[in-house]
């Protein structure tokens, strides 16, 4: 008797089935893409682009019209500048209609007037040229009340020049800033260590605090939510807390310390190298390691109780039962834990920022994006860095998934 096979084939059922596949998976694949494919993108081509965030607009003339001089010199004057200081700009023309009351002497090239209608074309400015047109005139009534008028009018002007963002013109020079001296190693090590440290602390805590809370208790409803607490609550107002709580001079810690003759004088928990990198990723583990507690406990109550009853009739210990029979029940939720706590925690910007602003020895790549990008004010920079932490979590991703992700079986 032969076992049933599926049907195999491209018939016309089997491409209805695909292209009804690929519809309802439509909208799913332009979210992707629209969230996080295109913004992944641009980052990677603006990383190429060694602009600031001046460049951001493409390079435009700049026109201001006054009424300059009085009696006989009085005077209409129009300055036109390249708000480029590089990039030149293609096609530029003027053109304004005077008030009716004024009247015009000779305009120079290259300006014509016909009647009240002045027309200059410019051709090409090139990067930080400015021009300045005069045109005389006479006016017929009271020159102040021309002034607002005249100053009140928008001449049209045109022209264009390529952007450094949408032009083909690439360069290496981000990257040759990021990695340029010891300052990127540096920063990568901090990285390093708080990602590692962090991500290890974390599953290292929430096994434990999942072992205690494996057995049921009462009030056992209140501890595991009193354990929510660090995750659930707002990063601004645990990272304050923690902040005023290890304040050298009205902190809590410090005077603990002291009062006890543990230390001599306030230490500055994280204004200190590198003191405040550990608080940092002390903090870090504290924070997160609720999540891990979840999900471990989850898997340990999943757990069939008949091997520990086995184990428990075979005399052994508490620590064999956890180590033979509760760790390899564990190892594929922790590996899956590792790799999302290793993500997360190497882009995690906001509780180093708030906690020491990345001084003290606790600058990493994140807070180096920021820096970049918006405290200098390089665009470009800081895109290269936010690719170098995209190559260095795909680099991990990679070997993850070779290596880890297949002795778990995942």
């Amino acid at each position: 008797m032969s076992s049933a096979t599926p049907p195999t084939g491209t018939g016309a059922l089997a491409k209805r089935e695909a292209r009804l596949a690929w519809t309802l998976l439509a909208p799913t694949i332009i979210s992707v893409s629209l969230v996080v494919i295109l913004p992944l993108l641009a980052i990677i081509w603006i990383s190429f682009k060694p602009f600031t965030l001046s460049d951001l607009r493409p390079p435009a003339p700049v026109v201001r019209e006054s009424l300059r001089g009085s009696g006989d010199d009085l005077r209409i004057e129009y300055r036109l500048r390249n708000s480029s200081q590089e990039i030149a700009i293609q096609g530029v023309t003027l053109s304004d209609v005077l008030p009716d009351g004024v009247t015009a002497g000779e305009v120079a090239a290259p300006c014509v007037l016909d009647g009240q209608d002045l027309f200059c074309d410019f051709g090409a400015l090139e990067g930080g040229q400015r021009e300045r047109i005069r045109i005389p005139i006479e006016v017929d009534g009271d020159p102040d009340a021309f002034e607002e008028l005249v100053e009140e009018s928008e001449p049209d002007v045109t022209g264009s020049g390529p952007s450094v963002l949408t032009n083909f013109e690439f360069s290496l020079e981000n990257f040759a800033r990021v990695f340029d001296g010891d300052e990127f190693w540096g920063v990568l090590g901090v990285t390093l260590f708080y990602t590692v440290f962090g991500t290890i602390g974390a599953l290292v805590m929430g096994l434990f605090a999942a072992l205690l809370l494996n057995k049921s208790f009462k009030g056992q409803g209140f501890i595991r939510g009193l354990y929510l607490f660090p995750y659930v609550a707002p990063v601004i107002a645990v990272a304050f807390t923690w902040v005023t709580l290890f304040d050298p001079f009205s902190g809590s810690a410090n005077a603990l310390l002291v009062q006890m003759g543990l230390s001599s004088e306030p230490i500055n928990f994280f204004g200190e190298r590198p003191l405040a990198l550990i608080m940092v990723t002390v903090f870090e583990i504290w924070r997160y390691f609720p999540l891990s507690f979840l999900f471990i406990l989850a898997r340990m109550q999943s757990i069939d109780s008949s091997m520990y009853e086995a184990a428990d009739m075979d005399g052994a210990s508490p620590f064999q039962k956890f180590w033979l029979l509760s760790i390899p029940q564990l190892l594929g939720i922790l590996s899956v834990l590792f790799l999302l706590r290793f993500i997360w925690t190497f882009n995690k910007f906001d509780d180093i920022f708030l906690l020491t602003g990345g001084n003290a020895g606790t600058r990493t790549l994140t807070v180096n994006v920021y820096e970049q990008a918006f405290a200098v004010s390089n665009i470009g920079a800081g895109a290269a860095v936010a690719v170098v932490i995209l190559m260095c979590l795909i680099a991990f991703s990679f070997v993850f998934f070779k290596f880890i992700s297949r002795e778990e079986g995942l």
